[in-house]
């Protein structure tokens, strides 16, 4: 019978957790595109994401109509909860809001209409993209 030596058992364990991430972290980009049917349920799954999973990393991409959840004022028309103070607490808690520029340039909007807790990016769609093909982020539609 042929035994490996424990200096050949942990030169191989050694290998694999090269290979193996040490800590992997759960990565999602949340798609919002319409602010009326998906502002106010977005905030609340993300809120709920990361009470079970806090140390997720999140992308919120906004474009269309999504965009119009993080200009200054806005409220959900239903129940007129305003998104900036959910928005302000998400944003604390590691969660990254970005508008797509080009959705600003066909709307004719710009970026001082929008509150501060939001960043952007060239193309909303581009951006879900890279984060799934590249960076392994798991996509979520509200």
């Amino acid at each position: 019978m042929n035994f490996m030596t424990i200096r050949q058992a942990l030169a191989i364990l050694a290998a694999f957790a090269l290979l193996t991430p040490a800590s992997a972290q759960d990565k999602a980009v949340y798609h919002v595109n319409d602010t009326a049917s998906q502002g106010l349920s977005a905030l609340r799954n993300l809120r709920n994401h990361l009470d079970v999973a806090p140390d997720t990393k999140i992308v919120v991409v906004t474009h269309a109509q999504g965009v119009d959840m993080l200009m200054e004022g806005a409220k959900d028309e239903k129940s007129k909860t305003e998104f900036a103070p959910l928005v302000a607490a998400l944003k604390a808690r590691g969660v990254r809001f970005e508008i797509c520029e080009i959705t600003l340039k066909n709307r004719n909007l710009k970026k001082e209409q929008f509150i501060q807790e939001a960043d952007y990016t060239p193309s909303g769609v581009v951006r879900i993209a890279t984060l799934q093909s590249r960076e392994n982020y798991g996509y979520v539609k509200p």
